[in-house]
C-alpha cells in the first residue's frame, strides 16, 4: 500500500554540490547531488527546448511541483504538466497514455522536454514517454525518492509493468540531466526511505566490499535522515552505476549485475500484486534469497548471509520471505527478462563484494533457497 508523504519541513543539508558524470559519448549526462539545489544554475541550462511538460503523481505534484513550473516559467518557457495516481499498480500502459494525451492536447511537438518529477514509477513511465513521442524528445529526471536518486533515475532503463511481468514493455532513454535534491527526500514516508536502502545496500554486495562496511557503520545515521550521510550514500551508489552503465548501456554483459535480488524480488512483487511489496522492499528479501544460494553453493559462508540479514534489518527491510511455494516462483522467475534461450540467469555472490551472472548453478540448491529447507531463510 502507498503511504502518504511527510509534510515538509526544514532539514539541515551542506550546500556542497557533488557532480558525477555518465559517460555515454554524445549522450552523456551530468548528475548533480546537494540540496536546495538552485534550479537557475542546475535546471535551466539543460533545457535546450520551447516547451516542458512536467510529469509527477498526485502526492508529489502539490508539494513540488509549483517550484518547478515557476523556475521554467521564468525562462520564458511553456510548461504543462500530466498528473499520475500514485503507485506501482499505476504504472501501465493506461497510465502512459495519460502521458501521451497531455502532450497531444497541449499540442506539444519535437521540440520539447518531458521532465519526470517522482520516484521511480514516474521516470520510468515519463522517460518511456519521451522515448515515444515524436519518436524520441529530450528527457530529464527529477527524481524525488531515495531509491530513484541511487537506480531508476540513472542509466536510461524506462517502461511499464504487465500482468505477467514487471517493466517488460520499455525503451532505453537517457536523460539529459539527473538532478537529485537531498532536500526533497524531507518528506519521503519511512518505508519509502527504506526502500532505497535496499538498492543502496546492493551496490556495496556487488562491488564495494568497504562500502559495505561503512553502511553498517552508518546504516542508524541513515535511517534517521542524516542529511550528510544520505547525500553520501547517494552519491557513492551512483558512482557504481555511472561506472557501469557506461561500460554496458544496454544490459549485454555486466550490467545485469545490478539485478542482484531482482529476479527474485520481481516474482515477490508480482505474487503479492504490484504496490503490496515496494520494489526496494522485494529486492531486499530477493537479494537474501540470491546470497542464501550462494552459500549453499559454498561460494560465501552462512556467517555472510547473516551479515546481509543484520544489515537489511537495521534498514527496516523485509527478511522473510512470503510463502510462495516453489512451483509459483519458478513460474514467476521464468518470466523474468534475465532468462535466455529458455534458461534462467541468476545474479549471485561469488564472494561479498563480487558479483557474477550464472546460469551454472545446481538447480536442487535453488529449490531448497525457494522451499526453505534448513536454517537459512524464514518464510511466512
Amino acid at each position: 500500500m502507498t503511504q502518504p508523504m511527510i509534510q515538509p519541513e526544514a532539514v539541515s543539508i551542506s550546500n556542497a554540490v557533488r557532480t558525477l558524470n555518465v559517460a555515454l559519448n554524445e549522450r552523456s549526462y551530468p548528475i548533480f547531488i546537494g540540496s536546495e539545489l538552485s534550479l537557475i544554475e542546475y535546471l535551466l541550462p539543460h533545457v535546450s527546448s520551447r516547451q516542458v511538460m512536467i510529469v509527477s503523481n498526485d502526492v508529489v505534484a502539490p508539494l513540488y511541483l509549483e517550484r518547478y513550473v515557476q523556475a521554467l516559467n521564468s525562462a520564458g518557457k511553456t510548461v504543462a504538466s500530466c498528473i499520475l495516481p500514485d503507485g506501482e499498480a499505476y504504472k501501465t500502459l493506461d497510465s502512459l497514455k495519460l502521458v501521451f494525451d497531455a502532450l497531444m492536447q497541449h499540442r506539444f511537438n519535437r521540440d520539447c522536454t518531458v521532465l519526470a518529477l517522482g520516484g521511480g514509477v514516474v521516470g520510468d513511465m515519463a522517460g518511456f514517454a519521451a522515448a515515444s513521442f515524436q519518436r524520441g524528445v529530450d528527457f530529464i529526471q527529477v527524481p524525488t525518492t531515495l531509491l530513484s536518486q541511487v537506480d531508476s533515475s540513472v542509466g536510461g532503463k524506462t517502461g511499464v509493468n504487465h500482468p505477467l511481468g514487471k517493466n517488460m514493455i520499455g525503451a532505453f532513454k537517457q536523460p539529459k540531466l539527473v538532478l537529485a535534491d537531498m532536500s526533497l527526500l524531507s518528506t519521503l514516508p519511512d518505508r519509502e526511505l527504506s526502500a532505497g536502502l535496499a538498492e543502496v545496500i546492493k551496490y556495496a554486495l556487488i562491488g564495494d566490499v568497504e562500502f559495505l562496511g561503512w553502511l553498517e557503520s552508518n546504516v542508524d545515521g541513515l535511517m534517521k535522515r542524516d542529511s550528510q550521510l544520505l547525500a553520501e550514500a547517494v552519491f557513492r551508489s551512483c558512482q557504481h552505476k555511472a561506472r557501469i552503465v557506461a561500460a554496458d548501456e544496454h544490459e549485454q554483459g555486466d550490467r545485469a549485475l545490478l539485478n542482484l535480488g531482482h529476479t527474485f524480488g520481481h516474482a515477490i512483487e508480482s505474487f503479492m500484486g504490484y504496490g503490496e511489496w515496494l520494489h526496494g522492499e522485494a529486492v531486499a528479501t530477493g537479494m537474501l534469497m540470491a546470497a542464501d544460494l550462494s552459500a549453499r553453493l559454498g561460494w560465501i559462508l552462512n556467517e555472510d548471509v547473516a551479515r546481509i540479514r543484520r544489515l537489511l534489518f537495521a534498514a527496516k527491510l523485509p527478511v522473510v520471505v512470503p510463502n510462495i511455494g516453489s512451483d509459483a516462483f519458478l513460474s514467476l522467475m521464468g518470466q523474468d527478462k534475465k532468462v535466455l534461450d529458455g534458461q534462467l540467469r541468476l545474479v549471485l555472490l561469488k564472494k561479498m563484494g563480487q558479483a557474477i551472472i550464472t546460469k551454472e548453478f545446481d538447480f536442487q540448491l535453488l529449490l531448497q533457497t525457494l522451499q526453505n529447507k534448513e536454517p537459512g531463510l524464514e518464510v511466512v
